[in-house]
């Protein structure tokens, strides 16, 4: 067989790089990570070396693609507009903006856009956990308006991250009032484990709550909190250190239930 191609492409964040034909039609493709050739036909076994001689890099596996998993197999049979895992972080927020942007007129600056570099940063820090085994869900929509900011499920167990923005502000928390700097303080703690537990009951699997915020100057928790956890930007990356909860299976099976929207339809 001659006139075989090798073109690149990304899928799920991973490089794979895959042989065509003449007509375009895909034969196998080599998926980097794993270190393995997924072969279509065993007939073009020593075609499709040869064509990716070039390309591998120290020993492969060569064979037939591996069985999906039924989490696989669910989240292909999911339709584009159902699946919620293609959101960006503060995607709600994009949205709106896009739709209502910012009067040019206003004194003060459009308080979405405050919320959004904070959901942005946050979403940001959790997506970077996917290579510990984690996934992360942005703008999680619930019933009447609400979401869920972030979900994140990986072997530590689930957790619904609310987002605050708290740049350069002292942030003081009497659970369940958090107050930013002089304002009014607000029972924003409720409003963070009522979403963990809209979430429990649509997962049927415990939710954590989790107020996350974003660049705070300082942070005063003036009594024991109860159940939730708050943790700055930047130290969200420590919960890829968390384990012994879920199963590389589990945490599948999970994110393929989260990532549908009819899953949240009714919480």
């Amino acid at each position: 067989m001659t006139g075989l191609r090798v073109v690149p492409a990304w899928r799920h964040g991973q490089e794979r790089l895959y042989v065509c034909l003449t007509d375009g039609r895909n034969i196998a493709w080599y998926d980097r990570e794993a270190a393995r050739v997924n072969l279509l036909s065993e007939d073009e076994r020593e075609d499709v070396l040869e064509a990716l001689g070039p390309f591998l890099t120290g020993p492969v596996t060569v064979g037939p693609p591996p069985v999906p998993t039924p989490a696989e197999l669910a989240r292909l049979s999911l339709h584009p507009d159902d699946d919620l895992a293609p959101n960006r972080p503060g995607e709600a927020l994009l949205v709106d903006l896009d739709r209502e942007p910012a009067s040019s007129h206003r004194l003060r600056a459009d308080p979405r856009r405050r919320a959004l570099t904070a959901e942005q940063a946050v979403g940001e820090a959790l997506d970077q956990l996917d290579g510990a085994g984690w996934h992360a869900l942005h703008s999680v929509p619930l019933p009447g308006g609400d979401r869920v900011h972030h979900l994140v499920i990986g072997p530590g167990g689930l957790f619904a991250v609310h987002t605050l923005y708290a740049r350069k502000q002292r942030v003081t928390v009497a659970d369940p009032m958090v107050a930013l700097g002089r304002r009014e303080p607000q029972p924003l703690l409720r409003r963070v484990r009522a979403d963990a537990a809209r979430a429990s009951y649509a997962l049927t699997a415990e939710v954590h709550p989790v107020l996350a915020l974003a660049g705070p100057a300082d942070l005063s928790v003036t009594a024991p909190l109860r159940e939730v956890r708050i943790l700055q930007d930047t130290d969200l990356s420590g919960l890829s250190r968390l384990g012994g909860v879920l199963k590389p299976a589990d945490v599948e099976a999970l994110h393929a239930m989260a990532r549908d929207r009819g899953t949240w339809a009714r919480v």
